[in-house]
């Protein structure tokens, strides 16, 4: 049986640590050269010629964390590794999956066939924003975070409970676990304006009146989309609003809005490290993905079926 190792992307460190520690795999040491003109190098410490290498980066912030999976991948492919799988809870670039008006890449498959040019292999990601990204490479495992959050929800014990989406794309999403917890689901509709934290208008299909709503989405970024959300479902006389999102994307305002939003309670993944100021935020809840991550790893050498891992 061939070697393997869980290989830390820089971005995902302590994430890779404790896959590592579970599922009983060493951690590959790595060794960075950082050179002044931004230039990086990596170098392995260990053996891994004839290994199996599951490389696991987040790449959020793509300029940097993309980069580091395609020199670690090609380090790997001249060390003769035997295969190379990326594991990106975050894949970065998702939301652009196609081409929505004209003379615009579509990023998320540029990534992938980048990817693949450096000698990746396969391809682990967690929740995706457009499902179809999988058909952009051969050998895809598409994880989804409600092995998370289903176990969270039914501890939470609510009497009263809706699902709701942020948007008409994650209908399908809130369908799913209102059909699982035999409840109702409602559904946001909003109109954006020119720039993407830009919403014009926001419309509520559903009835919340009194209800404990759980609002789901695969990422919150800016948290624009969300304040207008929370407002809506607030005004229609929510008893109480809580926020998951498998990515904690965080960018631009969201600190602020979150902070601002006390009553709501916001449990997100650990698929993107976060900040201290985010941390410290008392509505702020952090589901940790490694379990999942070392449990599909383990099935993967093994040849075991990872899809029967999932409810939903």
């Amino acid at each position: 049986m061939s070697k393997v190792f869980i290989v830390p992307g820089r971005n995902s460190q302590n994430l890779a640590a404790r896959i590592s520690e579970v599922s009983g795999y060493p951690l590959a040491e790595i060794k960075w050269t950082d050179f002044s003109d931004g230039e990086t190098k990596p170098k392995y410490e260990d053996n891994i010629r004839g290994a199996v290498l599951y490389i696991v980066n987040s790449t959020n912030a793509p300029d940097r964390n993309l980069k580091d999976i395609l020199l670690l991948s090609d380090a790997a492919v001249r060390a003769s590794a035997t295969e190379i799988i990326s594991v990106i809870p975050y894949f970065g670039g998702q939301r652009q999956e196609r081409k929505d008006e004209g003379r615009v890449p579509i990023t998320a498959m540029l990534n992938i066939q980048l990817l693949e040019a450096a000698g990746v292999q396969k391809i682990v990601a967690m929740d995706l924003h457009a499902d179809a990204i999988q058909a952009f490479f051969k050998r895809f495992d598409h994880l989804y975070a409600s092995y998370l959050f289903v176990p969270y929800i039914e501890n939470l014990g609510l009497k009263d409970l809706i699902f709701a989406s942020p948007d008409t794309g994650g209908g399908k999403r809130v369908e799913k676990y209102a059909e699982y917890f035999n409840v109702d689901f409602a559904i946001c509709y909003k109109q954006r304006a020119k720039g993407p934290d830009e919403i014009k208008t926001m419309r509520l299909l559903g009835d919340v009146k009194d209800k404990d709503v759980i609002v789901f989405d695969d990422m919150i970024d800016t948290a624009g989309s969300v304040e207008f959300c929370v407002n809506l479902i607030r005004d229609k006389g929510a008893r109480s609003i809580r926020f998951f999102a498998t990515h904690p994307v965080f960018s631009g305002k969201a600190y602020d809005r979150m902070k601002a939003m006390s009553d709501v309670m916001f449990v997100v993944t650990d698929t993107i490290p976060l900040e201290k100021k985010f941390l410290d935020l008392p509505n702020l809840d952090v589901v940790s993905s490694h379990v999942l991550l070392a449990d599909v790893i383990s099935r993967d050498v093994k040849n075991e079926s990872i899809s029967s891992l999932f409810v939903f």
